[in-house]
């Protein structure tokens, strides 16, 4: 794949080096703090930093045992967020995310009780094991960062982040997100196994951590046992990281290669639909944090290449003869992204 050329737009006024600087201390000291609990996954965590520096929510797809809920947990106490967790079963309600209307039985008058959902992080566990009218409680808080009970309208705490988890095997008991509610996503990230090296170093942590002892009971700690109870930074600290996102230069040649390869996938023969405008913003919101994650003022190609996946994937859907003749939707994105190389 050859790489593209970006000349360098103008540069703008920049923050003063001492905001830089908290910034980047800021990254270094939350990658330090979850590495310290988590083994590897070093790009999972940076996608999540994406998210939180952007505003965007995050889908997380990997089979169980992949320190999903464990990551998001660490980074959510490293950072003094306030963390809510929901797990998803068939028969959770709306209510039981975003509240409800109870009556006062001392005053004879009806009380908004706020649900789990007003948190700056949450976890929206196994997501896909809910019916579809609870998946869909969560449109609203996701597209306007507000939440309607009985007739009122309540803003939700800044920042605020969803981010969700599903598992990719099974089948039994789910209900698959429907495009537009999985387009609420700004990334979906597809987690892996871990290497050799870095299971054996889990294995290791885990025989070392001993046993945490209670009310004259014991209980085998566990990884979440681990995660240190003080935050490393604070949310005034993850304001000033995003303000320096914010400062990191979009030159014109990488907004139309992006409009490029988003009107590309709306082309394709082998496509249903591509991607929506939507799909830009997020491509130039996510480079440009992760740009600021890899020391750069500027966006280069290989942010978009490296971002396009997790982007774009989950917007796009095969046509029925696509799918029958075996072509995958990675596979039609890479030709895609090598034809605009």
């Amino acid at each position: 794949m050859q790489t593209v050329e970006y000349p360098l737009a103008a540069p703008a006024a920049n923050p003063p080096s001492s905001s830089l600087d908290g910034a980047n201390r800021f990254c270094d000291d939350v990658r330090r703090r979850v590495a310290e609990v988590v083994v590897g996954q070093d790009a999972v965590v940076e996608r999540i930093l994406i998210a939180l520096f952007t505003g965007g929510h995050l889908m997380l797809q990997g089979v169980p045992g992949l320190a999903k809920t464990l990551l998001v947990n660490a980074v959510a106490k490293a950072v003094d967020l306030q963390f809510s967790r929901i797990q998803f079963t068939i028969d959770l309600l709306p209510s039981d995310i975003v509240g409800s209307e109870v009556l006062d039985q001392k005053t004879g008058e009806f009380r908004v009780q706020k649900g789990p959902i007003f948190a700056n992080l949450l976890l929206a566990d196994e997501i896909n094991r809910a019916a579809p009218k609870a998946q869909s409680a969560m449109l609203e808080a996701m597209q306007e960062r507000k939440v309607t009970i009985g007739g009122q309208t309540f803003k939700l705490p800044v920042p605020f982040l969803v981010i969700a988890t599903q598992n990719p095997v099974e089948q039994s008991g789910t209900f698959e997100l429907p495009e537009a509610q999985l387009d609420r996503f700004m990334l979906y990230h597809r987690l892996d196994y871990p290497t050799t090296g870095e299971e054996q170093d889990i294995l290791r942590r885990q025989l070392a951590m001993g046993l945490k002892k209670e009310e004259g009971g014991a209980v085998p700690k566990t990884a979440f046992d681990m995660i240190a109870p003080e935050p490393c930074a604070t949310i005034a600290d993850l304001v000033r990281a995003m303000e320096a996102v914010q400062q990191v230069q979009v030159s014109e040649v990488f907004i139309k290669h992006s409009v490029e390869l988003v009107r590309r996938s709306r082309q394709s023969k082998l496509l249903d639909f591509g991607c929506s405008p939507r799909a830009c913003l997020a491509l130039a919101a996510a480079s440009r944090a992760r740009a600021f994650l890899r020391g750069r003022d500027y966006v280069v190609p290989e942010d978009l290449f490296e971002l396009a996946e997790d982007v774009m994937l989950h917007r796009i859907r095969l046509t029925y003869e696509a799918a029958a003749e075996g072509h995958t939707g990675r596979e039609i994105l890479e030709s895609i992204l090598s034809d605009l190389s």
